[in-house]
C-alpha cells in the first residue's frame, strides 16, 4: 500500500546533508534515506479536509502515539517547508478530533467504516479501530502540538477543537486517578492471550489511590499487570507542564493553565511516593508499574514512553542520578526483557518473542546516552541489524537479525532517523534533547 507522496525539496536537501556528513559510511546513508522517505512516502494519507491520516505501516489503522512519533522527525524542516508544516499540523488535528471523538481509544479508522482489530465488549463506534485505554495515546498529541508551535511559531492549531479534546483529557486523567470507584471504562477481548484484555470483568487489577493516574494498557498496547504505569505517568506530568505552558503564553486560559498544572503535581507527587524502591545492587530506582497497594514490576518496554526514555521524554534531566541507576538495572540482565546475543544486546518485549530486541529501544539507548562510545555502538548496531534490507524492525533475534518482526513499522523507522540526525546535531527544536545539548556543548 503506497500513495507515494512526491519528495519535498527539503527533505531530498537533509537527504543530502546526510549523506554529506557520513560520506565514508555509505550503509548509513542508505539506511537513512530509506527510512526517512519510507514513513512520507507510505503512510502518510492527506484528507480533503486538510488533516492528515497516517497509517502505522502494516497496519492500515491511526495510532495516536505512532503516528505523533512517525512524523516527528520532520518537524525539523517544518520552519523552512510549508508542505511539512501543513502535514504535520494536519495530524495534530486529526488526533485532536479523535480524542474529542472518543478520549479512551487509541486507533481509529481513516473513515468512519467500522473497521476495528476485534469485536471487543466496550464502548465501540464506526471511527474506532480499537479502544485500549493509553495515558500516553494522550500526551503524545499534546507533545506532537506543543513541539510543532515551538518550531514553527504558528498556533492555529489550538483551535476550539484542541480546546474542547484537552479538556477531555483532563477530566479522563482526573477520573482515572480513581480508576475502580469513577470511571466506567472497561475492556474484554475474549479468546485472546492474556496480556489482549483486562482482568477482573474488564476493569483490571485492584488499585488504591496514588495521585497517579490509571492506564489500562501500555503503548506496546498489552494490558498493565498494575494499574499505575510509571513511565507513562512520567509523560502525562510533562504533558501537563507543556499544555500549560501552552493555556498561559497561547490561549490565555488561566484555569486550565491552573487546572494542568495541578494535575502534574499531584501525578509526580504519586511517581515519587510509589514509584520508586531502594534496589541492594542498584540504589534508588523506579519500577515500571505499581498498584498503591505494595505490588510492583521490576523491567522495561521498548515501547516509548518507557523507564529508558524519562530524559527524552522530559521527565529528568539526562544525568540525574536515579535515572542513571534505574538505566543501570534496564540495560542488564536484571531486567527480564533485556536480551544479549551474538548480534547484539538490547531491550525487547514480552509483546514480541524472547530473545527479540527492538530497534525503537536501541534508538532511545542512543538518544538518551551521555557517553559517547555508547552512541557510536548502537550507531554501528543499526547497520549490521536490518536484516540487509535498509529498514528497521519491530524486533528483531538477538542472534539473527534475518528474524525479525513487521518487515514494515514506521516507528521505528522514524525513531532510527531521529537518532541519526541527532548524532550530526539535527535536534527538534524545542525538545530535552535540544536543551541538553546547548548545556553541554
Amino acid at each position: 500500500m503506497t500513495n507515494s507522496l512526491p519528495l519535498t525539496s527539503s527533505i531530498t536537501q537533509l537527504i543530502e546533508e546526510v549523506k554529506q556528513h557520513y560520506q565514508t559510511e555509505p550503509k548509513l546513508q542508505q539506511l537513512f534515506e530509506n527510512c526517512f522517505v519510507n514513513t512520507y512516502q507510505t503512510t502518510i494519507r492527506p484528507q480533503p479536509d486538510g488533516t492528515t491520516f497516517v497509517i502505522t505501516g502494516d497496519i492500515p489503522a491511526m495510532w495516536l502515539r505512532d503516528s505523533a512519533a512517525q512524523v516527528r522527525p520532520y518537524l525539523m524542516l517544518a520552519n523552512e517547508d510549508p508542505v511539512i508544516a501543513d502535514m504535520i499540523k494536519g495530524v495534530i488535528k486529526r488526533q485532536f478530533s479523535f480524542i474529542d471523538h472518543d478520549p479512551y481509544a487509541n486507533a481509529f479508522n481513516e473513515e468512519a467504516n467500522g473497521n476495528r482489530y476485534h469485536e471487543d465488549q466496550t464502548k465501540m463506534t464506526d471511527w474506532i479501530w480499537e479502544r485500549k485505554y493509553e495515558i500516553d495515546s494522550l500526551c503524545y498529541p499534546i507533545q506532537l502540538a506543543y513541539l510543532y508551535w515551538k518550531a514553527t511559531g504558528d498556533t492555529e492549531h489550538f483551535n476550539d477543537t484542541f480546546q474542547q479534546a484537552v479538556q477531555k483529557i483532563l477530566q479522563v486523567w482526573k477520573t482515572e486517578q480513581r480508576h475502580h470507584e469513577d470511571s466506567d471504562y472497561h475492556f474484554v477481548r475474549d479468546n485472546c492471550p492474556a496480556q489482549d484484555t483486562l482482568s477482573h470483568d474488564g476493569a483490571g487489577a485492584p488499585v488504591e489511590y496514588t495521585g497517579m493516574t490509571w492506564s489500562g494498557f501500555r503503548p506496546s498496547d498489552d494490558a498493565c499487570k498494575y494499574g499505575y504505569l510509571v513511565p507513562a505517568n512520567m509523560f502525562a506530568v510533562v504533558s501537563l507542564q507543556q499544555l500549560s505552558e501552552i493555556a498561559t503564553e497561547v490561549l490565555r486560559d488561566v484555569e486550565l493553565a491552573a487546572k494542568a498544572e495541578k494535575l502534574a503535581q499531584e501525578i509526580d507527587q504519586g511517581i515519587k511516593e510509589y514509584g520508586t524502591i531502594d534496589h541492594p545492587t542498584y540504589g534508588q530506582i523506579y519500577v515500571y508499574e505499581t498498584d498503591g497497594l505494595g505490588n510492583h514490576v521490576l523491567m522495561d518496554d521498548a515501547n516509548v514512553p518507557s523507564l529508558l526514555s524519562m530524559p527524552y521524554l522530559g521527565y529528568c534531566p539526562f544525568d540525574d542520578k536515579i535515572y542513571q541507576n534505574t538505566r543501570k538495572f534496564l540495560l542488564s540482565e536484571d531486567n527480564p526483557y533485556y536480551f544479549s546475543g551474538k548480534a547484539a544486546s538490547g531491550i525487547g518485549s514480552p509483546h514480541t518473542p524472547d530473545q527479540y530486541i527492538w530497534h525503537i529501544a536501541l534508538a532511545i539507548q542512543g538518544l538518551t546516552s551521555i557517553e559517547e562510545e555508547e552512541k557510536q555502538r548502537i550507531t554501528g548496531l543499526f547497520q549490521t541489524t536490518d536484516a540487509d534490507e535498509n529498514l528497521m524492525h519491530e524486533g528483531f533475534h538477538v542472534d539473527d537479525p534475518t528474524q525479525y518482526t513487521r518487515p514494515w513499522f514506521s516507528w521505528a523507522n522514524s525513531m532510527f532517523s531521529e537518532f541519526l540526525l541527532s548524532r550530526m546535531g539535527r535536534i527538534v527544536t524545542g525538545s530535552p534533547l535540544e536543551k541538553w545539548a546547548a548545556q553541554n556543548k
